[in-house]
């Protein structure tokens, strides 16, 4: 199995950047996929961002383009969410995903089996 726990949240005003970080443990070598998916109150979990562990590709959602980043380390089984220009749109409990398979429908919740408890990240105007 795998365990993921995620780091760095926090409570922001707009404008600054936060590094979200999601460290995995346990059987990591079945990780072929992983993904950042956020959920605000009253609304569903949405994709944020995902990488392909085996060619490190990643994608994003449209509204986070140009302003996060993803990232993995290659000697250790955890991934990064670089946030700059952080908006109050942005807040949210955000949630570290991984599957032992990547997916055609990587930006979907349901491609992924592994999940993190969260972190809160609030940005204050």
């Amino acid at each position: 199995q795998v365990q993921l726990v995620e780091s760095g949240g926090g409570l922001v005003q707009a404008g600054v950047s936060l590094r979200l970080s999601c460290a995995a443990s346990g059987r990591t070598v079945r990780i072929s996929a992983m993904g950042w998916f956020r959920q605000a109150p009253g609304k569903e979990r949405e994709f944020v961002a995902a990488i392909n562990w085996s060619d490190e590709s990643t994608y994003y959602t449209d509204s986070v383009k140009g302003r996060f980043t993803m990232s993995r380390e290659n000697a250790k089984s955890t991934v990064y969410l670089q946030m700059n220009s952080l908006e109050p749109e942005d807040t949210a409990i955000y949630y570290c995903a991984a599957d032992p398979l990547w997916r055609r429908n990587y930006a979907s919740p349901y491609a992924y089996v592994y999940w993190g408890q969260g972190t809160q990240v609030t940005v204050s105007s």
